[in-house]
């Protein structure tokens, strides 16, 4: 059986896993209080261009998102972000189980509109009843987006001169940055993307660590009181050496921008095999994410050697399907796809 369901399915990835192995016997102390982990956040700072930022380490993306936005947020206040974004939809209500609203947007191919955004804003502070009402505290979106799509620098741009300008925070989910950064025609970097929010996370879990993500806080004003808070969240590692020997791992040697490139263009051959087919995608993804419409015999023929993740309810006589390409994903496995395709 090929499995293309999604990009954590593996564990490790051998350089990451070798470092665990060979630290495994170390004592140190707890908490991200080590050495490796002080060291791994130098690095993440230096490659973002950031040398104040704020790092910290964190077990998995739903306790990173519920984590930043409870500590961001007034009671008062509720998040902004895409209708479609992982919070609103994939989360099972951790934001919400933290006392705080979604403000849903529409999405766009995953994406916010900055003249969506701009519009909310205003129209909420227009209202004079306004403070009766959840206030936009936040903006929350996902680089790339759920719908494997991603943001071009001036787009980027927009969004967060609203934001800043409205004093309100941007956050960026990175669970599959290192993919965003790698797609075809991106012209977003990683300093850019440090330049222009205020919070966003470098995820690790989707790209090759066993698990983690990476919390870079660039706006000084904000989170001063964030160590408890990831522990009141159940995101902090008692052995946070382990989340720190993996991001060194990751970001040493440019590992991490190595596996986005790597990853990306399996995936674009994927897209472009089922395009040869005849078959279309559903939009346009330029990373690790493929959305392929498929008529739905040829879903529970393909689905008796493949693996992969019926993307919403499935229709009547077409479905949308995802594959999804991570570290593990081999040319051979691509071959072996192609030569299954061309039985059906």
């Amino acid at each position: 059986m090929l499995h293309f369901d999604t990009d954590y399915m593996a564990g490790a990835h051998p350089e990451v896993l070798k470092r665990l192995v060979d630290t495994n016997h170390l004592q140190t102390v707890g908490y991200g209080s080590d050495e490796y982990t002080k060291h791994a956040a130098e690095l993440i700072k230096t490659a973002c261009g950031k040398p104040d930022a704020r790092v910290y380490f964190l077990t998995g993306g739903t306790q990173t998102n519920a984590t930043v936005i409870d500590g961001i947020l007034a009671k008062h206040q509720g998040v902004l972000a895409a209708e479609s974004g992982h919070i609103s939809v994939h989360e099972a209500g951790a934001i919400e189980a933290s006392g705080h609203k979604i403000l849903t947007l529409p999405q766009h191919e995953g994406k916010v509109w900055a003249s969506e955004l701009k519009e909310y804003i205003d129209n909420f502070y227009s209202d004079d009843t306004y403070e009766h009402m959840v206030a936009p505290g936040m903006l929350y979106i996902s680089y790339p987006t759920e719908y494997g799509t991603i943001y071009s620098y001036d787009e980027l741009k927009e969004i967060s001169d609203i934001c800043h300008n409205a004093d309100i925070p941007l956050y960026i989910d990175g669970a599959r940055l290192a993919y965003g950064l790698a797609a075809e025609n991106n012209s977003v970097t990683l300093k850019d993307i440090a330049d222009l929010c205020d919070v966003f996370y470098i995820g690790g879990t989707k790209v090759g660590a066993l698990f983690g993500e990476a919390v870079v806080i660039t706006n000084p004003a904000l989170l001063h009181h964030f160590f408890p808070l990831i522990k009141q969240h159940g995101a902090l590692l008692a052995k946070g050496r382990l989340l720190g020997v993996q991001f060194e791992a990751l970001f040493e040697s440019n590992l991490y921008e190595e596996i986005g490139i790597q990853v990306v263009n399996k995936a674009l051959r994927i897209r472009d095999l089922f395009l040869s087919k005849g078959f279309k995608t559903v939009v346009n993804s330029p990373t690790n994410q493929q959305f392929i419409y498929l008529p739905n015999d040829i879903i529970d023929r393909l689905a008796k050697h493949v693996s992969f993740e019926l993307w919403g309810p499935r229709g009547k006589e077409y479905t949308t399907v995802r594959f999804v390409t991570g570290w593990t994903t081999t040319e051979s496995e691509i071959d072996l796809l192609e030569s299954i395709l061309n039985t059906l």
